[in-house]
């Protein structure tokens, strides 16, 4: 390994901290590092800035909790390096490795004990009068809602350009197996291993309870319209990019055409991580 990308949660002197000591030790072991505090792109908008990670990147490393590595998954866009996530705290269901045993797992790395795991990822476009005027890859979910609460919305779905139903409620989500331990399982969605190739789509609040999750094969195109006039529609990608949708807008997802590549550390297991994030077996 000649060149790692170590990214860390800004306004954290503990993520800070951690990841120049991370990058010490890297550079002790003759690898080049690049080293950035993370980008302040708070707030949901259509844009956001970015870090220009170096092309010779061999590891993407993330030092933060999982919204910071949503955030960095976006900077390397269809780029197939490898990332990897420590969490400040405990376990994350994206941010793996915790501060206390990252360097031992590093080490296990470097001798290369661990395993490439391909997360896949969506591609959510909307489309105005013929015209795409928003398209972002998506790790965890898309969640299209009303901005006040309690107003039904009514969401016209398509599976292939075959009619599927639809939904009236609070809203729905649209997520991967890795988003499925997000937001789909506060709404009542089924969590998914995070390899499998499924898209997820989960009701939120249903006005209709006999409208169930359902999933689908990776190779569909989900098409959502708003089935009357939108009044306060928004569209928000990973709880961090988002559009405002309007009356004929048409809402599309489909696998996007390059997974991530999410490096599993040898000492974490994702079963451990359900159990401990959910606890699980706790009396």
């Amino acid at each position: 390994m000649r060149l790692v990308s170590i990214i860390y949660k800004r306004m954290r002197p503990e993520a800070a901290l951690l990841a120049h000591q991370l990058a010490k030790w890297f550079g002790k072991r003759d690898i080049e590092v690049f080293i950035r505090e993370n980008i302040d792109n708070s707030g949901v908008s259509r844009t956001y800035e970015k870090i220009d990670i170096p092309e010779q990147t061999e590891t993407v490393v993330v030092v933060g909790g999982d919204g910071t590595f949503l955030s960095v998954a976006r900077f390397i866009e269809e780029r197939s390096i490898p990332i990897i996530g420590v969490n400040l705290g405990g376990l994350g269901f994206l941010t793996e490795i915790n501060a206390e045993s990252c360097f031992a797992e590093f080490e296990k790395m470097l001798a290369g004990n661990f395993e490439i795991e391909e997360r896949m990822a969506l591609r959510v476009s909307v489309r105005r009068e013929g015209k795409r005027i928003f398209s972002h890859r998506v790790l965890n979910d898309a969640v299209i809602n009303k901005a006040a609460l309690a107003r039904i919305i009514d969401l016209h779905a398509t599976i292939n350009g075959h009619f599927l139903t639809h939904y009236r409620g609070d809203g729905l989500i649209i997520c991967t197996p890795t988003g499925s331990t997000a937001y789909n399982i506060s709404a009542g969605g089924p969590i998914i291993f995070p390899t499998a190739h499924v898209v997820i789509l989960t009701p939120i609040c249903p006005f209709t309870l006999t409208i169930r999750p359902i999933v689908l094969p990776a190779d569909v195109t989900v098409m959502v319209e708003v089935a009357e006039p939108a009044t306060d529609v928004t569209l928000t990608c990973d709880g961090q990019i988002g559009c405002p949708i309007r009356d004929l807008d048409q809402i599309e997802v489909t696998a996007a055409s390059t997974p991530l590549r999410f490096i599993k550390a040898p000492g974490v297991n994702h079963f451990e991580i359900l159990r401990s994030k959910l606890k699980w077996g706790q009396q």
